[in-house]
C-alpha cells in the first residue's frame, strides 16, 4: 500500500509538471507521451521484478533506446515545404538551361524540328539549293522557343503555392516524373494561353514567320511539293511547351537520385526519407 502511495504521490507530481507544459508542435507532444511511458514502463519492471531474470538493466536501457531512436517520420509541413523547396529550384533550373541561346536548338531532347510539312518537301527544296533557308527556318524556331521559355516559371511557381499535403505525399512517393505530372495537370492550359502570343512576337524578333514565308513561296515553285498549311505560332507553342516539361523532368529526376542536387536541409531531410 506504502508502495502504491508513494507511486501515486510521484505520479502527481510528475503530471502536475506535464500540466503545466504548452508544447507547440505535435512532434513534441508525441515524444513526452513516449518518454513517459518508456520510463513508467521500465519503472515497473524493476520495482516489481516483472522482467524474467535472463536480461540486466542495459538490456532494457537498449530497449528505451530503440523507441527514443525510431523514426517518427515527416511532419505534413515538412513534406509539403520540401517538395515546394525542390519544385522552385527544379522548374527554375529547368527554365534557366532551356532559355539559353541554343537551349533547345543544341539539345538533340527537345530541339524543335522542322514541321511534317516542311520535312515532306525538305529533299526537294535542298535540291532546290534552298537548304539554307531550311536550316535558318528551323534554328529561328528554336531561337523563338528559347526566348519565350522564361514566362513559364511564374505560372510554375504560382502552381507551387497552391500545393497541398496530398499533392506533396503523392509527388514524393510517386514515380520519378511526378512533379512534372503534377504541373503538367496544373499549368498546361495555362502556359498555351501565355506562351503562344510571346512565342509569336518572338518569331517575329528572330525572322521565323518572314522566313516561313519566303519558304513557303520557294515551295511552290518546285513540283511535286505542296505549299505549307499549319498554324506555325500554335506548332512552335506546343513543341516549345514539350520541351520545357521533358527539362523540367530531367531536374527532377536529378532531385531524386542525386544528393549533391538537393541544396538545402529541408530537401536533404526530405529525400533521404522517402
Amino acid at each position: 500500500m506504502r508502495l502504491k502511495i508513494l507511486f501515486s504521490e510521484h505520479h502527481d507530481d510528475f503530471g502536475g509538471v506535464a500540466g503545466q507544459i504548452r508544447p507547440i508542435r505535435r512532434k513534441a507532444v508525441d515524444m513526452k507521451n513516449r518518454i513517459y511511458l518508456v520510463a513508467g514502463s521500465i519503472f515497473f519492471l524493476l520495482v516489481f521484478n516483472l522482467y524474467d531474470g535472463h536480461a540486466g538493466f542495459q538490456d532494457i536501457l537498449n530497449d528505451a533506446k530503440k523507441i527514443f531512436s525510431s523514426d517518427e517520420g515527416l511532419s505534413e509541413s515538412e513534406i509539403t515545404e520540401g517538395l515546394k523547396e525542390a519544385l522552385e529550384i527544379g522548374t527554375a533550373e529547368a527554365v534557366q538551361v532551356v532559355s539559353k541561346v541554343n537551349g533547345y536548338y543544341k539539345n538533340p531532347d527537345i530541339r524543335i524540328p522542322l514541321p511534317d510539312d516542311v520535312q515532306k518537301a525538305e529533299k526537294y527544296m535542298r535540291m532546290a539549293g534552298f537548304g539554307d533557308k531550311v536550316d535558318e527556318f528551323e534554328r529561328s524556331m528554336n531561337r523563338a522557343a528559347e526566348q519565350a521559355a522564361p514566362q513559364a516559371k511564374s505560372i510554375f511557381w504560382d502552381a507551387i503555392t497552391q500545393m497541398t499535403f496530398d499533392d506533396a505525399r503523392d509527388i514524393l512517393n510517386g514515380p520519378d516524373n511526378s512533379a512534372t505530372l503534377y504541373f503538367e495537370n496544373k499549368t498546361s492550359a495555362q502556359l498555351g494561353e501565355v506562351f503562344k502570343p510571346i512565342v509569336g512576337q518572338s518569331m517575329e524578333q528572330v525572322g521565323v514567320t518572314n522566313t516561313y514565308k519566303d519558304l513557303n513561296k520557294k515551295a511552290r515553285t518546285i513540283p511535286f511539293v505542296d505549299s505549307f498549311s499549319f498554324d506555325l505560332d500554335q506548332y512552335v507553342t506546343d513543341k516549345a511547351l514539350n520541351g520545357l516539361f521533358v527539362m523540367l523532368a530531367a531536374e527532377e529526376k536529378k532531385i531524386r537520385e542525386d544528393p549533391a542536387a538537393r541544396v538545402t536541409d529541408l530537401l536533404k531531410k526530405v529525400f533521404a526519407e522517402k
